[in-house]
């Protein structure tokens, strides 16, 4: 996706009432781990941060803070609760010709050393100008972080958790440590017909092929595929048939991966495609071998093509170009994914994609949106409809820590929500983007917002960062790109601790003309705390060339810049 520029200018600020905080109901995904943040916890090594700006490892990292460990130095903390299962989340130094170096962290409980974490920045570290590069030299890095994963830990609550640089790399940051509990191994559901009778041994050899086989059996003997604890390597796409689950023994149990030497042929990576009706995926992990990011290439990870009434259930994706793609497809299900690592976004229900729901989802360190709604125009599918693509909803989700973009945007459509989410530490862009950014329409259709366009019950901690290359972004933002937006309606927004302003509205300067906000209400939105990583911007600013206005009803707004003299905002308290 292309980013555009936008300017921001130096005014005079007019005041508005004090903070309140908004009535609402929780909101993010369920998260069935306790963080527990390097910077709190007893070290030898440095903190790093806090510190908000391009470019930089602590703006990538959680609360602007992380802990850098050299040789021999270690973080330590108390495990609050009993955990079997871990995830480290780390950052390596990059090799010179940008092929990444490894590490070792090694693991002590209570004084007893259990395991030697290995780690790798190869999956890490993209320069210069989006698309991005692997060369060093071409500067500007971002995408610092990846994760490590260990289960069948036994961790008490009280027990001392030891991390110490034990490898030869010159450093290694910490960002933060989940601690889990995770459940046994789902058992083959009664019926089923298991992977292992097609001859997989979860031993990661190349299951393709095995995988095709057991799923064309269950299609045509109507009976759930099963996928048994173990790690599958597979070759090349995955084509669900209609009607079909696939189901794991769990996201922790069982994994699919890819083959790192066949990664330079796209069609050979890891990718499950749902074409047909009433098909399922559930409980397993894929993990991927990209190391860049290349828009003329498909996506892999989930994608959607032409299908309809499919679910797609606990699964946790890392290290593909997107975690799940939409594409033509309608009536689609996603809950209880976790997207990690990613070059670009992670989920996004792209061209003419209707009536779907993205429920209880968590993202972290997306190279680009980690939630998006974008329907770009199309001479495929359900265009022959009167009705435009839309009634999308993202509801009850958490995006974290990308390294470019939004945590959940919307790009057009009819009658799209997001409802219920958090998002926190969005550094390079929006907590929340309104925008016509990108394309939406041809000669045959426009997919311009219509109908209510919906902002309900969400958190925004720490957002609103600096759009590498562009300039900084508003926590919630409504930008008026290519063309006018009307029918927002924006209600119960708590904005936090923006890194630049809370609220803002904007043309940006390469638009002809003005643009309108039109039919847009604010209910009960507060704004906290703005401008923590640049001092200049108020809670909320009205760029210059914007019309129309905005009716506020019970909101505490904070500062008001209003660069547009036919701009109107109305409140009534």
């Amino acid at each position: 996706m292309n980013r555009r520029e936008l300017l921001i200018s130096t005014a005079a600020f007019a005041t508005a009432p004090a903070f309140a905080a908004p009535r609402t109901r929780p909101v993010g995904a369920d998260m069935p781990w306790t963080t527990y943040q390097a910077e709190a916890m007893k070290t030898s090594g440095t903190v790093l941060g806090p510190a908000y700006g391009p470019f930089r490892v602590e703006n990538e990292s959680a609360n602007g803070t992380c802990v850098k460990l050299t040789a021999g130095q270690s973080a330590e903390f108390t495990v609050t609760a009993p955990a079997n299962a871990m995830v480290v989340r780390f950052s390596l130094p990059d090799a010179s010709d940008g092929s990444g170096v490894a590490d070792t962290l090694t693991l002590y409980r209570n004084s007893e050393k259990i395991a030697d974490i290995a780690l790798s920045s190869r999956f890490a570290w993209v320069y210069g100008e989006y698309p991005f590069t692997n060369n060093p030299a071409d500067g500007k890095p971002r995408h610092f972080y990846d994760e490590a994963r260990l289960k069948d830990l036994v961790l008490a609550k009280g027990d001392s958790v030891k991390l110490v640089k034990t490898g030869a790399a010159p450093y290694c940051i910490l960002d933060l440590v989940d601690l889990e509990m995770v459940a046994p191994p789902l058992p083959r559901p009664k019926g089923a017909l298991s992977l292992a009778e097609f001859g997989a041994d979860g031993n990661e050899r190349d299951d393709a092929e095995t995988l095709r086989a057991l799923l064309a059996a269950a299609a045509k003997q109507k009976k759930i595929a099963y996928v048994p604890p173990g790690a599958y390597k597979l070759t090349g796409d995955i084509e669900l048939p209609s009607d079909v689950t696939l189901q794991g023994a769990g996201m922790w149990h069982t994994t699919f991966v890819g083959d790192e030497p066949l990664y330079p042929q796209a069609d050979r990576r890891l990718r499950f495609k749902l074409t047909g009706e009433n098909s399922r995926l559930s409980d397993f992990a894929l993990d991927g071998k990209l190391k860049y990011r290349n828009d003329q290439e498909q996506n892999d990870g989930i994608f959607g093509a032409h299908g309809s009434n499919c679910t797609v259930s606990r699964l946790w994706i890392e290290h593909t170009k997107v975690g799940l793609w939409f594409y033509l497809c309608r009536g689609i299900r996603v809950e209880g994914c976790r997207m990690r690592n990613l070059f670009a976004d992670g989920i996004n229900l792209c061209v003419d994609t209707r009536d779907c729901v993205i429920e209880n989802c968590t993202t972290r360190n997306t190279g680009d949106d980690c939630f998006a709604i974008w329907p770009a125009p199309s001479d495929q599918g359900f265009t022959q409809q009167a009705d435009k693509p839309g009634n999308n909803v993202i509801r009850r989700c958490t995006g974290q820590l990308p390294s470019l973009a939004q945590g959940a945007a919307i790009y057009g459509g009819a009658n799209n929500r997001i409802e219920d989410c958090l998002f926190t530490d969005i550094t390079s862009g929006c907590g929340i983007l309104i925008s016509t950014t990108f394309e939406t329409s041809n000669d045959k259709t426009d997919n311009n917002f219509s109908g209510t366009t919906v902002v309900k019950n969400c958190r925004m901690v720490r957002c609103g960062g600096y759009d590498h290359g562009w300039t900084w972004r508003a926590a919630l933002q409504i930008a008026l790109h290519r063309k006018s937006i009307s029918g927002l309606r924006i209600s119960d927004v708590a904005i936090e601790d923006s890194l630049s302003s809370g609220f803002g509205v904007i043309v940006p300067p390469e638009a002809v003309g003005t643009r309108e906000l039109g039919d847009t209400r604010l209910q009960r939105v507060t704004i906290r705390n703005s401008g923590i990583a640049t001092h200049s911007h108020p809670d909320v600013w009205i760029g210059a060339r914007v019309d129309g206005g905005i009716d506020c009803d019970a909101c505490t707004l904070g500062t008001i810049k209003n660069d547009s003299t036919a701009f109107r905002i109305s409140q009534r308290s």
